[in-house]
């Protein structure tokens, strides 16, 4: 009885062997290599069409996976009358996926104006949420530790708006808040600022779309006292014509 049980049990094992060989040649199939790929979205490149000759810019890249990344993302704008500038932020920051549509990032960033003697700038350890919110709300949170110890909050939310499949209306409103006044960068203490703009963009190929934005920037407290200093208001408006593209 035990020679038979053995016997049966040698043939179990070789049948599935065969069994294994089988499967193999039907279904080929290599186990699958965590690729790694990247984007580079010049998400704003507009020119004033008033007497400023300001043109802005914000960058937004990433490469990794779907977990890890590292990204680079940079916004400013340039005076190309006074040759000057000035670096809202330039950060480098290893991004991790940490809930469905949510990225939490951690990096060094840097900020500051230059041109005309009036050089200024700070290096800045950032932390970032970036994600997807409710109802489709682009959502981008920053707090931002300065090499000084001021500490620095941004608050920016987006939503697209399609209204055809190539015409997109675009709200965005940003706001930032500051633990101390730093007069060099016209940024006060406090709840001192927030941005609300209206972009209207046409996708020619979806890597390519032209817009034209109206933007609002409203100041109050000592960052309105700064910026009165340098505008003679409390408020700017502008409208800009640019390009959105991405690689």
């Amino acid at each position: 009885m035990k020679k038979i049980i053995i016997i049966f049990f040698i043939l179990g094992l070789i049948n599935l062997s065969f069994s294994e060989d089988n499967c193999k040649k039907l279904y080929p199939l290599k186990p699958m290599h965590k690729y790694k790929f990247g984007l580079f979205l010049i998400d704003r490149l507009g020119y004033t069409i008033e007497d400023k000759k300001n043109l802005m810019y914000e960058i937004t890249s990433w490469y990794g996976g779907d977990y890890n990344r590292l990204w680079l993302e940079a916004e400013g704008n340039q005076d190309l009358g006074n040759n000057e500038g000035e670096i809202e932020r330039f950060d480098v920051m290893f991004g991790r996926w940490i809930a469905p549509f949510w990225d939490g990032r951690i990096g060094l960033g840097y900020i500051g104006k230059y041109g005309n003697n009036n050089d200024f700038g700070r290096v800045n350890l950032v932390f970032s949420l970036k994600g997807l919110a409710p109802y489709m709300f682009e959502t981008d949170l920053d707090i931002r530790l300065l090499s000084t110890g001021e500490i620095l909050v941004d608050l920016e939310l987006e939503y697209s708006l399609l209204l055809t499949q190539r015409l997109i209306l675009q709200p965005k409103f940003s706001t930032m808040y500051s633990s101390k006044n730093i007069e060099k960068m016209a940024i006060g203490s406090g709840l001192n600022s927030f941005d609300v703009s209206l972009r209207l963009l046409y996708e020619i190929k979806r890597e390519f779309a032209p817009y034209i934005e109206l933007s609002n920037s409203y100041y109050f407290g000592n960052t309105k006292d700064f910026i009165k200093n340098e505008i003679r208001r409390d408020k700017e408006t502008n409208i800009y014509i640019g390009l959105r593209m991405w690689f």
